[in-house]
């Protein structure tokens, strides 16, 4: 399971708070002391980067299926190694054609076209790529097996949100540890019992493995690569470009879990009550040319993640563009379909690319409550709004 069915798993854990029910082993609490014998995740440092085959930079795929490949999983870790510089980041899909992007609710997004096809790739650069990036796709033999062939070549895998489902199914991150999305760690254990599920950290590092929780996940642990492969200085002044203070490991995913008196509530009504008693409202967001991609998906997948309303890029042509990074995008509408929208939001500016999240929420909250910003930020598994 991945995200973007993460709806279908919040409803069916919102069950689980009603009833009470517990089932399963408990993962590996990286809060915890005693983590049996392992390093405590949360404390735990991404390996630095030794440079391999007499390359000038590290080589980074960021691999997509091109059926249904979560949004910012895929977008946030492109947009933020890319402008980092220190890595020469690659899209990379299953096969020809674009990536269908899917948003944190399941609703289709904008399409990616990307670099090189696994097959390209493999034949420019056959002897692996550094870091494979892999978000929350929808997963199939022929991404499993790159995957496995990727790590035995020594790149190191590193998940995006429930991408570590899709890299666990490929058996490569067996007997290591590793984390997720919040809402399917009861899937994990059950579904991929080799991997050493870990909860209570916003990353996982294990050697060669790494991995992220929620979608939002993506920012701390990206500059976290950033800091593995150029220094802590590099990082710390990417992370201000981004408007971010922290980017450790350290984080509290439990109180992401649907809780009485706390969270519910915001859950039920993103999940539920707001598809059930409101119309869904079309959103444009007007792009051009060198917008920011890690803003421009973060303001899409918040939007989409209401239960009130779908987002949708809106550009000049439908001729496709490139990001501010280098990412090559098609839009989904022009002005002159402006009435298909029930709004139009201001264009992308130059706001530092992670607030767009912070910005996007209070508007979510002006607009449809706090409680549905609450429970958006909740399926985002970012812990920078509360109710």
């Amino acid at each position: 399971m991945h995200c973007i069915f993460r709806s279908i798993v919040a409803v069916f854990a919102i069950g689980i708070a009603l009833t009470g029910c517990a089932s399963g082993p408990a993962a590996i609490d990286a809060r915890s002391s005693d983590n049996a014998a392992h390093i405590a995740p949360q404390d735990a440092k991404i390996a630095p980067y030794h440079a391999r085959f007499g390359r000038p930079q590290a080589l980074v795929a960021v691999v997509g299926d091109n059926r249904s490949t979560e949004l910012t999983d895929y977008v946030v870790p492109y947009g933020i190694l890319a402008q980092s510089g220190v890595a020469q980041v690659l899209a990379v899909s299953t096969n020809t054609g674009p990536i269908k992007t899917t948003t944190d609710m399941g609703l289709p997004s904008f399409q990616i076209q990307p670099d090189a096809t696994i097959a390209q790739f493999d034949a420019r650069f056959p002897d692996g790529a550094d870091y494979v990036v892999v978000p929350a796709t929808r997963g199939d033999a022929a991404l499993f097996g790159w995957i496995a062939q990727q790590a035995a070549k020594g790149a190191t895998i590193v998940s995006i949100c429930n991408g570590s489902q899709i890299v666990a199914k490929s058996a490569a991150m067996d007997g290591h540890m590793a984390t997720g999305h919040w809402s399917t760690e009861a899937d994990r254990m059950s579904g991929q019992p080799e991997v050493h599920w870990v909860r209570n950290a916003r990353y996982v590092a294990d050697r060669n493995w790494i991995s992220s929780a929620g979608v939002s996940a993506s920012i701390p642990v990206s500059i976290a690569l950033v800091e593995a492969i150029a220094g802590h200085q590099h990082a710390a002044d990417l992370a201000r470009d981004l408007a971010i203070d922290d980017w450790s490991a350290r984080h509290d995913s439990d109180a992401f879990h649907p809780h009485f008196g706390s969270n519910l509530r915001a859950l039920a009504t993103t999940v539920y009550t707001n598809g059930w008693f409101h119309k869904i409202e079309s959103i444009g967001v007007p792009v051009a040319a060198g917008v920011n991609e890690v803003a421009l998906a973060l303001t899409v997948d918040a939007y989409s993640s209401t239960g009130r309303s779908q987002a949708f890029i809106v550009a000049d042509s439908k001729a496709p563009l490139r990001t501010q990074h280098g990412l090559l995008l098609f839009p989904e509408s022009t002005p002159g379909e402006a009435h298909r929208f029930d709004r139009v939001l201001p264009p992308i500016d130059d706001t530092p690319s992670t607030a767009a999240l912070d910005k996007a929420l209070a508007d979510i909250a002006l607009s449809y409550g706090r409680g549905t910003a609450f429970g958006v930020a909740l399926l985002l598994e970012y812990p920078g709004f509360r109710q």
